[in-house]
């Protein structure tokens, strides 16, 4: 695709064609079926892709590109290019296909009697992701030679062909990918437009996740009827059909689709959310630990309520009193006796990790810090929780001996100075005089 579009830039440099507006014209991908029939007259459907050219403008404008198909779309009450300000050229991708009704024949509103119409679906997507516009270009034309609508006997569009196009229904998304944390309000934007007033118009919101679908809204404008909740009745009427989280959750991880349908057309627009829940990373330590020369402590770095599952714990060990070295500073040395727990499931579907070693001090590690390192995809650094170790000499049985005589003679003595203070005062208070 990126090739075909870079060969379309490239004829239009060769023809000199510059153009002042850069959304007077995009290029874009063209997708159709070519049926081709073997000599035991069976069908051969294959998907054929070339360069054409999306062209905003007026009836009787020469295309930008005459060797090129051009799909030129008049101004119409629904308006293409205003889905698209403040774009340049440059930031939009652009495919179009035909558009299958199922060789179903309606008369569409302001469509001459003599007329049929050609339908092809068009999708516009920003490189950065910013936004995705999905619509249906209606396209007049003489009845095809079987008379049905079906896309496969519709003959094919030659190079060079100018097709009058004018947008139908049109779809815009400000939010095609979405990520948020646990218990936010999010608003999945969804705007639409039809090109008549009062179409008669059916809306739905429903959420696609591994493999399943699940019915979140839908409103029928004839009979006025919704089933479920999230998008609000009263903005239906100007083209909002956003959709509101109220609390996210673990479960609302997944791809929403808004769809919209005018008999017998169809569109819809994609939108994936995305949960992400950084990780609450604690020790089981203070910031200083102390310990005794051959003391063993189990040293826990705990990862708690994060999601998705994925999450990665390292220890580090480094001697601080190296880090300010100019040259030849020692990178912190990750340690290899970490073990890691099992992972646990909270009850709001997160998850929980613990990655632990046990800690046997020596006079050599006095001072060193130990690091733990939890990284995650929901943070766009890790996480470092740090602690010293302070290591002292082991204390001697006579030294423990020698304080315990001095502490018991010192209490001896205080008590015997204390009963003589207490005798002499007695002894005191019983002279006459």
């Amino acid at each position: 695709m990126c090739l075909l579009k870079i060969l379309t830039l490239f004829l239009f440099i060769c023809a000199g064609v510059q153009y002042a507006n850069p959304l007077s014209w995009l290029p874009c991908t063209f997708s159709e079926y070519i049926v081709h029939v073997n000599s035991e007259g069976a069908r051969d459907i294959q998907l054929h892709q070339r360069s054409d050219i999306l062209q905003f403008g007026q009836r009787g404008d020469s295309p930008v590109n005459p060797h090129a198909v051009t799909f030129l779309v008049i101004e119409s009450k629904t308006n293409l290019l205003s889905y698209l300000k403040d774009m340049e050229a440059d930031q939009v991708d652009c495919g179009i296909r035909r558009a299958d009704t199922e060789s179903a024949h309606v008369k569409w509103p302001g469509q001459k009697s003599h007329e049929c119409n050609s339908w092809f679906s068009i999708t516009l997507t920003h490189t950065k992701d910013l936004f995705t516009v999905s619509g249906i270009l209606r396209h007049p034309c003489e009845p095809p030679p079987s008379g049905q609508q079906d896309v496969r006997n519709w003959p094919a569009i030659e190079d060079g062909q100018t097709l009058i196009t004018s947008v139908a229904v049109i779809m815009k998304t400000q939010t095609p990918t979405m990520t948020s944390g646990l218990g936010f309000q999010k608003k999945l934007h969804c705007q639409f437009a039809v090109d008549h007033k009062r179409p008669n118009v059916s809306v739905q919101w429903y959420q696609q996740y591994h493999g399943e679908r699940r019915n979140l809204f839908s409103h029928a404008s004839h009979t006025r009827q919704s089933e479920g909740r999230g998008v609000e009745l009263r903005n239906l009427a100007g083209g909002d059909l956003s959709y509101i989280l109220p609390f996210t959750e673990v479960k609302h991880a997944g791809t929403y689709v808004c769809f919209v349908s005018v008999f017998p057309l169809s569109s819809s627009l994609h939108i994936r959310l995305q949960i992400q829940e950084s990780p609450q990373v604690s020790l089981n330590v203070a910031p200083t630990l102390t310990l005794q020369e051959g003391e063993m402590k189990k040293v826990v770095c705990e990862a708690e309520n994060y999601y998705p599952l994925d999450v990665h714990i390292v220890w580090y060990e480094q001697d601080p009193a190296t880090s300010g070295q100019r040259v030849g500073t020692p990178l912190p040395k990750a340690l290899d006796n970490i073990l890691l727990s099992s992972h646990k499931n909270n009850m709001d579907k997160t998850f929980s990790l613990s990655g632990f070693f046990y800690l046997q001090a020596s006079l050599r590690q006095s001072g060193h810090q130990f690091t733990c390192k939890v990284s995650h995809q929901s943070l766009r650094m890790p996480i470092k929780k740090s602690f010293i170790l302070i290591v002292e000499e082991p204390t001697s049985w006579f030294t423990l001996t020698i304080c315990s005589i001095v502490v018991i003679l010192l209490s001896v003595l205080y008590f015997m100075l204390r009963y003589l203070h207490q005798a002499r005062k007695y002894s005191l208070q019983k002279k006459p005089y």
